[in-house]
């Protein structure tokens, strides 16, 4: 994603950064049913009722009462936001002591060619201490708490939200008297946790089984030529249109000249009126024109 380094004390530490983990989704697109033609989405403004070139579009922030406040790249520029390329260690702690619930997304650290000495130390003091590094980065024009331990022999960040965004528990039953648990119910519940429990996880012997099965019934779609090729917007059919409104503009203007015509008489009069009519059309489709 982004070359970087950790600061670790004095030590710097330079790395490259990569997601961790990827979304194994099937990925479906809204199309068409009839024709299998893809649905697309334009940027439009609300007020204006017109599209929005993305050169155009900024970043707002709504107040309670609806007005906006309109924030610009150079607004964002000028936010003392902490350096992009440095995971900068804070502190260390150990792992059970922070809650899961915290965590957000995980990245590999990768040492360039120059770093991998102190990137080793580094990696094998926190293996031999059984802490964690708490940090701080930033991320896509976002500063975030994060954790770097060991795994798999390389070093991982994981980003984690601010205390803030974790959410209390706010169940009303929590407040209520809540019934009672008999020790023989409490002894079951503990017997099947017993009987379910293994020594390690093994991530390996669970499947995406809507994943798969959705992957089936594709396969079987393609097997059996129940595709839909959509039709491709050519060149040649906008011309068509063109000229179709082009004719009709004609047809129009044609139209809109008749009864000026039949009111033609020999007279001077006449002949100004003639003339009076021949420019109202043009000064109905000058706007058209434009």
């Amino acid at each position: 994603m982004w070359k970087g380094s950790v600061s670790f004390g004095l030590v710097t530490i330079p790395i490259q950064l990569y997601a961790a983990t990827e979304n194994k989704n099937v990925s479906l697109r809204q199309v068409h049913e009839s024709d299998g033609g893809r649905i697309q989405y334009k940027r439009f403004c609300s007020i204006e009722g017109v599209e929005v070139p993305y050169a155009e579009i900024a970043k707002g922030y709504e107040l309670d009462d609806g007005e906006m406040v309109v924030l610009t790249d150079e607004d964002l520029d000028g936010l003392p936001l902490a350096s992009s390329r440095v995971i900068d260690v804070l502190e260390f702690v150990p792992l059970e002591a922070i809650d899961p619930l915290h965590y957000d997304r995980h990245y590999y650290l990768e040492p360039q060619k120059a770093a991998i000495k102190p990137y080793v130390l580094l990696r094998d003091a926190l293996q031999k201490s059984q802490n964690v590094a708490i940090a701080k980065v930033a991320l896509r024009q976002r500063e975030s708490l994060a954790l770097l331990r060991v795994h798999a022999d390389v070093l991982v960040m994981t980003t984690m939200l601010w205390p803030d965004e974790v959410r209390r528990p706010d169940f009303g039953f929590l407040d209520d008297d809540l019934p009672q648990i008999r020790p023989q119910e409490l002894t079951m519940a503990g017997s099947l946790i017993d009987s379910l429990t293994e020594p390690v996880f093994d991530p390996d012997k669970y499947t995406d089984s809507y994943r798969e099965a959705l992957e089936a019934v594709i396969e079987a779609k393609v097997a059996g030529e129940d595709t839909r090729k959509p039709r491709k917007k050519t060149v040649k059919s906008d011309v068509v249109d063109l000229m179709a409104a082009l004719e009709a503009s004609v047809s129009e203007a044609k139209k809109s000249r008749k009864p000026a015509a039949r009111k033609t008489g020999a007279t001077g009069r006449t002949a100004g009126s003639k003339t009076t009519a021949a420019k109202k059309p043009a000064a109905r489709r000058s706007p058209k024109s434009a």
